[in-house]
């Protein structure tokens, strides 16, 4: 947590310490980001961070934070816009699509992503996933939970498993369809433009197929609408 001092800084130096800190995490992650970098670049003496911090895992724990409520305040946008109330796994879809994209567009924050998920530190790692996973969980259980109140689910789906399911997904999607050598089975290390909706598709046809009550899977709906035909 930054200090009682920190919140009395001004804006622009608190702007700059932010800046100058997520740049240099986002380049070397945890263990080898400097804060003498970090200083020099925000303007400020190398002893006045531990002012601002306890340390330099406080300080990146607020990185962290800075950079999921930025992504949240996007995601959540985006909810709003694409209509969370309509079935469950025809939203997430377009939702996991809108993700990607995110991602594809800020690659500070893809860095970021990839310094917290790939950190050898195992104290840092544990700090900064618990702060991601925080964001996660707060977005994305109510979604799931609507869901199984609407029905969208079947009566007997677990669904802590599928809040499981998905804080390993987005993390993955996030991160693989532009760094080599995390997914090699699902052809995002030959990337085609396409390649990252298929896979979205691909792995929300498994979700669904586990956890949508029958006749409120896509699958099963197109079937439907066939036999109606």
């Amino acid at each position: 947590m930054p200090t009682v001092t920190w919140s009395r800084l001004g804006a622009d130096r608190r702007a700059a310490v932010v800046a100058a800190a997520e740049a240099e995490f986002a380049a070397h992650g945890f263990s080898r980001g400097s804060l003498n970098v970090i200083a020099r670049r925000a303007g400020v003496a190398k002893g006045s961070l531990f002012q601002y911090f306890a340390d330099k895992r406080d300080l990146y724990a607020h990185i962290t934070e800075v950079g999921s409520q930025r992504v949240r305040r996007h995601m959540e946008d985006q909810i709003r816009r694409l209509d969370p109330s309509r079935p469950f796994f025809e939203f997430l879809t377009d939702l996991l699509d809108v993700w990607v994209a995110y991602f594809a567009d800020h690659p500070r924050d893809r860095a970021l992503h990839a310094a917290a998920s790939f950190e050898v530190d195992t104290d840092a790692r544990i700090s900064v996933r618990a702060v991601i996973h925080r964001h996660y969980l707060q977005v994305l259980r109510p979604l799931v939970l609507d869901a199984r109140g609407r029905g969208d689910l079947r009566p007997d789906a677990d669904v802590d498993t599928l809040l499981s399911l998905l804080l390993m997904i987005l993390p993955h999607l996030a991160l693989a369809p532009y760094v080599r050598g995390i997914d090699p089975v699902l052809g995002l290390d030959e990337l085609s433009p396409e390649q990252p909706a298929l896979v979205v598709r691909r792995y929300v046809a498994v979700l669904s197929a586990a956890f949508a009550q029958p006749d409120h899977s896509p699958a099963d709906r197109a079937t439907h609408k066939g036999e109606q035909s």
